[in-house]
Protein backbone atom coordinates (compact mmCIF):
# COMPACT_ATOMS: atom_id res chain seq x y z
CA UNK A 1 0.00 0.00 0.00
CA UNK A 2 0.82 3.46 -1.17
CA UNK A 3 1.98 5.51 2.18
CA UNK A 4 -0.23 8.64 0.84
CA UNK A 5 -3.25 6.05 1.80
CA UNK A 6 -4.40 7.74 5.04
CA UNK A 7 -7.40 4.59 5.31
CA UNK A 8 -7.18 1.05 4.87
CA UNK A 9 -7.85 -0.32 1.34
CA UNK A 10 -9.67 -3.81 1.67
CA UNK A 11 -12.05 -3.59 -0.60
CA UNK A 12 -15.88 -3.20 0.04
CA UNK A 13 -18.41 -0.32 0.63
CA UNK A 14 -18.16 3.11 -0.10
CA UNK A 15 -19.59 5.40 1.18
CA UNK A 16 -17.18 9.10 1.52
CA UNK A 17 -14.95 11.08 -0.51
CA UNK A 18 -11.69 9.76 1.60
CA UNK A 19 -12.80 6.10 1.21
CA UNK A 20 -13.20 6.71 -2.85
CA UNK A 21 -10.38 8.60 -2.99
CA UNK A 22 -8.24 5.97 -1.46
CA UNK A 23 -9.45 2.92 -2.88
CA UNK A 24 -9.25 4.81 -6.65
CA UNK A 25 -5.77 5.33 -5.58
CA UNK A 26 -4.97 2.33 -4.60
CA UNK A 27 -6.18 0.13 -7.69
CA UNK A 28 -4.60 2.03 -10.31
CA UNK A 29 -1.46 1.50 -7.94
CA UNK A 30 -2.32 -2.74 -8.13
CA UNK A 31 -2.15 -2.04 -12.09
CA UNK A 32 0.87 -3.89 -13.98
CA UNK A 33 -0.49 -3.84 -17.45
CA UNK A 34 -3.92 -1.73 -17.95
CA UNK A 35 -6.63 0.62 -16.29
CA UNK A 36 -10.01 1.67 -17.30
CA UNK A 37 -11.81 4.57 -16.46
CA UNK A 38 -15.04 5.41 -16.93
CA UNK A 39 -15.96 8.90 -15.64
CA UNK A 40 -18.55 11.25 -16.45
CA UNK A 41 -16.52 14.19 -16.61
CA UNK A 42 -12.80 13.29 -15.11
CA UNK A 43 -14.41 14.00 -11.70
CA UNK A 44 -10.90 16.47 -10.45
CA UNK A 45 -11.87 15.54 -6.48
CA UNK A 46 -10.40 11.83 -7.58
CA UNK A 47 -8.59 12.17 -10.71
CA UNK A 48 -6.49 15.43 -10.07
CA UNK A 49 -5.59 14.24 -7.16
CA UNK A 50 -1.78 13.93 -6.33
CA UNK A 51 -1.81 10.04 -5.07
CA UNK A 52 -3.60 9.17 -8.11
CA UNK A 53 -1.42 10.97 -10.41
CA UNK A 54 1.42 9.49 -8.77
CA UNK A 55 -0.18 6.19 -9.59
CA UNK A 56 -0.65 6.81 -12.94
CA UNK A 57 2.93 8.10 -13.65
CA UNK A 58 4.14 5.19 -11.82
CA UNK A 59 2.12 3.02 -13.86
CA UNK A 60 3.27 3.91 -17.01
CA UNK A 61 6.90 4.90 -16.69
CA UNK A 62 7.87 1.65 -15.08
CA UNK A 63 6.18 0.09 -17.36
CA UNK A 64 6.42 0.45 -21.23
CA UNK A 65 3.81 -2.15 -21.75
CA UNK A 66 1.35 -0.45 -19.72
CA UNK A 67 -1.75 1.62 -21.14
CA UNK A 68 -4.38 4.04 -19.78
CA UNK A 69 -7.85 3.94 -21.53
CA UNK A 70 -10.50 6.53 -20.23
CA UNK A 71 -14.01 7.14 -21.44
CA UNK A 72 -15.49 10.49 -20.81
CA UNK A 73 -19.57 11.35 -21.26
CA UNK A 74 -18.90 15.10 -21.01
CA UNK A 75 -14.79 16.52 -21.08
CA UNK A 76 -16.72 20.26 -20.89
CA UNK A 77 -15.43 20.70 -17.43
CA UNK A 78 -12.09 19.07 -17.62
CA UNK A 79 -11.41 21.09 -20.75
CA UNK A 80 -12.60 24.48 -19.37
CA UNK A 81 -11.47 23.81 -15.67
CA UNK A 82 -8.29 22.18 -16.63
CA UNK A 83 -6.79 18.88 -14.83
CA UNK A 84 -3.50 17.47 -14.18
CA UNK A 85 -4.27 14.23 -15.69
CA UNK A 86 -5.69 15.74 -18.82
CA UNK A 87 -1.84 17.91 -18.73
CA UNK A 88 -0.06 14.69 -18.14
CA UNK A 89 -2.20 12.65 -20.50
CA UNK A 90 -0.82 15.04 -22.95
CA UNK A 91 2.15 14.34 -22.52
CA UNK A 92 2.03 10.74 -22.16
CA UNK A 93 -0.33 9.95 -25.47
CA UNK A 94 1.53 6.57 -25.62
CA UNK A 95 0.27 5.59 -22.26
CA UNK A 96 -2.66 7.24 -22.25
CA UNK A 97 -5.87 7.19 -24.62
CA UNK A 98 -8.70 9.39 -23.77
CA UNK A 99 -12.09 8.92 -25.52
CA UNK A 100 -15.70 10.63 -25.51
CA UNK A 101 -18.78 8.38 -24.74
CA UNK A 102 -21.23 9.21 -28.04
CA UNK A 103 -24.09 11.25 -26.71
CA UNK A 104 -26.56 8.66 -28.12
CA UNK A 105 -24.69 6.33 -24.92
CA UNK A 106 -24.67 8.64 -22.27
CA UNK A 107 -27.86 7.38 -20.14
CA UNK A 108 -24.97 5.67 -18.03
CA UNK A 109 -24.59 7.57 -14.70
CA UNK A 110 -22.34 5.35 -13.14
CA UNK A 111 -18.56 5.76 -12.75
CA UNK A 112 -15.21 3.09 -12.12
CA UNK A 113 -11.82 2.05 -12.84
CA UNK A 114 -10.74 -1.32 -13.40
CA UNK A 115 -6.70 -2.63 -13.18
CA UNK A 116 -5.55 -5.33 -14.64
CA UNK A 117 -8.90 -7.29 -14.78
CA UNK A 118 -8.98 -7.91 -11.16
CA UNK A 119 -9.73 -4.96 -9.36
CA UNK A 120 -12.32 -1.84 -9.57
CA UNK A 121 -14.20 0.85 -7.87
CA UNK A 122 -17.54 1.31 -8.90
CA UNK A 123 -20.25 3.96 -7.96
CA UNK A 124 -23.42 3.31 -9.50
CA UNK A 125 -23.83 7.36 -9.59
CA UNK A 126 -20.92 9.28 -10.25
CA UNK A 127 -22.64 12.34 -8.11
CA UNK A 128 -22.65 10.36 -5.19
CA UNK A 129 -19.50 8.94 -2.91
CA UNK A 130 -21.20 5.56 -2.35
CA UNK A 131 -19.88 2.59 -4.44
CA UNK A 132 -17.70 -0.64 -3.60
CA UNK A 133 -14.07 -1.08 -3.91
CA UNK A 134 -12.98 -4.76 -5.03
CA UNK A 135 -9.66 -5.59 -4.50
CA UNK A 136 -9.39 -9.17 -6.19
CA UNK A 137 -12.67 -9.71 -7.45
CA UNK A 138 -12.34 -11.64 -10.74
CA UNK A 139 -16.27 -11.65 -11.71
CA UNK A 140 -16.51 -7.78 -10.64
CA UNK A 141 -13.69 -6.29 -12.71
CA UNK A 142 -14.65 -8.90 -16.01
CA UNK A 143 -18.43 -7.11 -15.84
CA UNK A 144 -17.37 -4.08 -15.27
CA UNK A 145 -14.16 -4.23 -18.16
CA UNK A 146 -16.74 -5.97 -20.35
CA UNK A 147 -19.16 -2.70 -20.67
CA UNK A 148 -16.03 -0.44 -20.63
CA UNK A 149 -14.74 -2.32 -24.03
CA UNK A 150 -17.94 -2.22 -25.75
CA UNK A 151 -18.07 1.58 -25.07
CA UNK A 152 -14.94 1.83 -25.72
CA UNK A 153 -15.31 -0.04 -29.51
CA UNK A 154 -18.07 2.76 -29.92
CA UNK A 155 -16.56 5.84 -27.96
CA UNK A 156 -16.20 9.36 -30.67
CA UNK A 157 -12.53 9.50 -31.70
CA UNK A 158 -13.74 13.26 -32.62
CA UNK A 159 -10.83 14.62 -34.04
CA UNK A 160 -11.88 18.68 -32.17
CA UNK A 161 -12.60 16.79 -29.29
CA UNK A 162 -9.68 15.13 -29.16
CA UNK A 163 -7.44 18.30 -30.14
CA UNK A 164 -9.19 20.15 -27.38
CA UNK A 165 -7.86 17.12 -25.11
CA UNK A 166 -4.81 16.94 -26.31
CA UNK A 167 -4.24 20.73 -25.84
Amino acid sequence: MHAAYSLPVTGGPLSTLAEVRAHVSAVTASARRALAIYTQDLEPLLYDHEPFLEAIKHLVLARSHARVRVLIADPTRAIRDGNRFVAMARRLTSYIDLRHVPKEMRNNPAAFLVADNNASVFRPDASAWVGIAAMSDLASAAKHLAYFDSMWRAADSDLEYQANLRG
